[in-house]
């Protein structure tokens, strides 16, 4: 990553299990991630252990998450919210892009061989300082199927 990069787009393509980001419209770098347990289709509601698809933009950054950091992804929107309606269901929320959970920082990039968060988006703890350093609060985040 360039350094003093300002990130303007995020893109994730969860069957590839890539996370691309963008500055200006130029591809500064690519990510490999684990995402939820469940991987395939959109996040439904609540428990489903489903990464979301669709355009969200990062609301938050948390230097002090049990995830190392993390940026937050403004999941649910008003559509999500309906759909889990439908299911009878909540739809859920703090769906995040963060690192490994504290204290297992030793497993480095072993944990993105598998998916096993509850539906947000892991990097490794370096990455998620790169990211958290280059992503402002309103950036825009499209994750694909």
């Amino acid at each position: 990553m360039p350094e003093n990069a300002q990130i303007d787009k995020i893109l994730v393509f969860k069957s590839k299990r890539q996370l691309l980001v963008y500055s200006k419209g130029i591809l500064l770098k690519t990510y490999r991630v684990s995402l939820g347990r469940n991987p395939i289709g959109a996040k439904e509601f609540q428990g489903d252990r489903k990464t979301p698809e669709g355009i969200y933009i990062i609301n938050d950054k948390n230097p002090y998450s049990r995830y190392h950091k993390n940026l937050g992804i403004s999941y649910p929107n008003k559509q999500d919210i309906e759909n889990a309606k439908e299911h009878g269901k909540p739809a859920g929320g703090d769906i995040k892009i963060h690192g490994y959970k504290n204290g297992l920082g030793f497993i480095g990039k072993f944990m993105r061989w598998s998916n096993w968060t509850l539906g947000c988006i892991a990097v490794t703890n370096n990455d998620v300082d790169e990211l958290y350093k280059s992503v402002k609060i309103g950036t825009m985040i499209e994750i694909k199927p």
